[in-house]
């Protein structure tokens, strides 16, 4: 008796050691946002469409956070996104102080390009949500002489780009090799709003891989005074509004199953339009912390007031382990998708 005794002091002496370390972990990662700052990582120049999710997230997401962190948005423009991502997969701090929001494109970007691939891998960051699926359109100036898409097939088409890879850049280099156009990208505008203003000074006719919720937020009276005209939808499935205007989806222009398989691997980044993610080396107890307060911030009646009143979707959202899911399904596509997307786009 005297030995059983003993075994029980010592078992529950163990889990009451056990309880006070979950305890104290606890108690160290909720007062680890108690007066802290939170970095918010933006990929863009102010006043574009990943500008405005981002500071409508960093606005309503501390409150949802034990301690009421204070989030600070930080933009980080260059390279279609890549410089963003990779300062959060390798230079900024993996404490839980720094969340950034990605372009879709950024994150793919290694699945497609050794250069990336070198500097950050994908299934390695540490995923907090996407706030809504996206759909991307290509658009040109009413003043171009390009009416519709099968124009670009017989004219040169003059596009801004934010550089020599993402969507603004790879849309029409794989649509110049897939479907037969003659688009020029012009690369280096740090951003939609200063390739908005190029288009209007008559710089360049337009550009691909444009959010729409970009033109209907950030520019809805292009639309409403007949300032652009909508050629094309990027995406896998159409988007009801913009079909609503006649707009088709360049699929619909593919010559070859190869060149429609192309497309809708590119395009299958759309699913995660408005994606969240912190470093890899994260501690879990505090993505945890983040990501409920992410999902939180998703259901806040005043961050879905203000996004009502700026026009912000969202639209099929995601949480961190579908998201994390999703771009892992994603980096496994097939290697002759993979090559044939990279001849299509020009990458070695």
């Amino acid at each position: 008796m005297a030995h059983l005794s003993r075994a029980f002091a010592a078992l529950t002496l163990s889990a009451f050691a056990c309880m006070t370390t979950a305890f104290a972990q606890s108690a160290a990662v909720d007062s680890f946002y108690v007066d802290r700052k939170v970095q918010m990582v933006i990929p863009s120049s102010p006043g574009g469409g990943y500008d405005l999710y981002g500071r409508l997230f960093a606005r309503h997401m501390g409150r949802h956070i034990p301690g009421n962190p204070v989030f600070v948005p930080a933009n980080m423009p260059g390279a279609s996104g890549v410089v963003a991502a990779q300062y959060i997969f390798s230079a900024a701090p993996q404490d839980g102080s720094v969340l950034g929001h990605f372009y879709a494109t950024a994150i793919i970007d290694p699945v497609v390009n050794a250069q990336s691939r070198a500097k950050f891998d994908p299934n390695k960051f540490t995923f907090i949500g996407s706030a809504t699926a996206e759909s991307s359109i290509c658009y040109v100036s009413a003043k171009s002489r390009v009416k519709r898409f099968e124009d670009a097939m017989t004219h040169d088409v003059v596009l801004g780009s934010t550089g020599a890879r993402g969507k603004s850049s790879d849309y029409p280099n794989a649509y110049n090799s897939l479907l037969g156009t003659k688009f020029k990208v012009v690369t280096g505008y740090p951003g939609i709003n200063e390739i908005g203003l190029a288009i209007e000074r008559g710089e360049i006719d337009g550009t691909c891989g444009s959010s729409w919720s970009v033109m209907t937020t950030g520019r809805p009276h292009w639309l409403a005074d007949g300032v652009m005209r909508i050629i094309a939808q990027e995406n896998n499935n159409a988007h009801p509004d913009i079909a609503k205007l006649g707009t088709p989806l360049t699929r619909s222009f593919a010559k070859s199953e190869e060149s429609s398989q192309v497309l809708e691997f590119m395009y299958a980044q759309a699913a995660f339009g408005r994606p969240f993610a912190m470093g890899p080396n994260v501690p879990p107890a505090r993505v945890e912390i983040v990501r409920k307060a992410f999902s939180a911030a998703l259901d806040d009646p005043e961050l879905r007031s203000e996004a009502q009143r700026m026009k912000l979707e969202f639209s099929n959202p995601m949480d961190g382990p579908a998201l994390q899911a999703a771009v892992a399904r994603l980096t496994a596509t097939p290697k002759r998708v993979i090559d044939a997307t990279n001849r299509a786009i020009g990458v070695n």
